[in-house]
């Protein structure tokens, strides 16, 4: 244990220094701040790779900057070499124990553990620490796997923890990582190489699709075929390829599978089903569902999957076209999932609204498309907002450069001031 506690000074400032906090991200800030200071776990839950470590250590910053000593501060990052002996939580409790003991800590430890899934049992010694009633315990955790974190926590702190999805960089957040100014010329750079934070530092294309490449691959073998022990990583490394290739198009699991078949691959209905969602469990593709608008009900059948983030269509998709479109409308679902909104396609009869977003008892209706062109394109997207009869807001988002203001109460936004 004495070992093993030696190499946490790789994550710890214990005995000085200040941690590197990156580009800030003030949106999640602001979101998770109101709850801290009392025992919720707060559990932040992205893809490998999207900025969470760098979070982390911005919330650490932060309450360093306002008091809190560093001796306080606990931090195990699940994804250092070093600490890669640490594989289930009786481990974990030594070593805090250890640590208190060494550091002598009086007061509130706050515990921040990255990656948290790595380690077997985590979600027991959470579970204890956030109850200890002798001990003040606070604990920010990260994972990637979205139903493995909300099924065990579910389990064990239901209504003790406040989750928090972390997407990677958004356009404000990309434009301030490369010092660039907020306008179109900014906007499609950003819709080619997306929000990735490490792609910021790469600069040729050959660098940038190698690790997109990788990171895909550490994500399906370390998310996916190991912890579900998947029996065809082949299979689901062509189904990933599919919804590059296909992101915002209204899709079946019975097409897919179709379309596989038609291509030599050997699969059935269940197997890409359960596919699907072991992809989105890992966060890499968001599952968009159809939304009667008239019955409120959310509808089986034909659905969409959005990219979780740009830089694989640009990547890994087996297409050669910009898709500048398709672009454009899996950015606009990823800025409002990434503010907090469900997200749905409306369906209403003959009627499709690319998406309903909803937040706190507000709806909205939003139409989106490349450009406002001629006027068959003005009046077609604008008829289609038009004949819903409710009096909830309504919108156009495109890539124009000049908006075209208001019609019958339905608003045209530019997509880089809407972001």
């Amino acid at each position: 244990m004495s070992e093993l506690f030696e190499k946490l000074a790789c994550c710890n400032y214990w005995e000085g220094g200040f941690p590197l906090t990156g580009v800030s991200r003030r949106r999640y800030a602001e979101r998770i701040q109101p709850f801290m200071g009392n025992r919720l776990t707060k559990v932040l839950m992205g893809q490998r790779r999207c900025g969470k470590s760098f979070i982390l250590r911005q919330i650490m910053a932060g309450l360093v900057e306002n008091g809190v000593p560093w001796s306080n501060i606990f931090y195990l990052d699940m994804e250092r070499m070093e600490l890669s002996d640490i594989v289930e939580h009786r481990q974990l409790h030594d070593l805090i124990g250890e640590y208190r003991k060494r550091l002598q800590v009086k007061g509130k430890v706050y515990l921040f553990l990255d990656e948290i899934q790595e380690i077997s049992g985590w979600e027991r010694l959470v579970n204890a620490y956030s109850q200890d009633s002798r001990q003040e315990y606070e604990i920010i955790l990260t994972g990637s796997n979205a139903h493995l974190l909300s099924t065990e926590l579910g389990t064990l702190l239901t209504g003790r923890y406040v989750p928090f999805e972390i997407f990677p960089f958004s356009f404000e957040e990309f434009v301030a990582a490369k010092h660039l100014k907020k306008d179109k010329t900014a906007l499609l750079d950003y819709l080619q190489s997306g929000g990735l934070p490490e792609l910021i530092h790469l600069q040729s294309e050959e660098a940038r699709r190698h690790y997109v490449m990788a990171l895909r691959d550490a994500i399906l073998l370390n998310d996916v075929v190991r912890r579900h022990k998947v029996k065809d990583p082949d299979l689901l490394e062509r189904l990933f390829r599919f919804l590059c290739d296909n992101a915002g198009s209204l899709v079946s699991v019975r097409n897919i599978v179709a379309t596989l078949q038609s291509k030599g691959q050997r699969t059935n209905f269940e197997t890409v089903s359960t596919y699907l969602s072991h992809l989105c469990q890992a966060m890499l593709v968001h599952e968009c569902n159809r939304y009667d608008i008239r019955g409120k009900d959310v509808l089986a059948g034909n659905r969409k999957y959005y990219l979780n983030d740009l830089a694989y269509r640009q990547y890994l998709s087996s297409g050669f076209e910009s898709a500048l479109p398709q672009r454009i409308e899996n950015l606009v679902y990823l800025h409002y999932r990434s503010q907090g909104y469900a997200v749905h396609v409306g369906t209403m009869r003959n009627l499709e609204v690319d998406f309903v977003v909803e937040k706190d008892n507000r709806r909205a209706y939003h139409q989106v498309c490349y450009l406002l062109a001629d006027p068959s394109v003005i009046d077609r997207e604008f008829r289609s907002l038009e004949r819903l009869d409710d009096n909830y807001p309504k919108s156009i988002i495109s890539l124009d450069d000049v908006s075209l203001g208001e019609r019958n109460g339905i608003a045209h936004h530019l997509l880089w001031n809407l972001l």
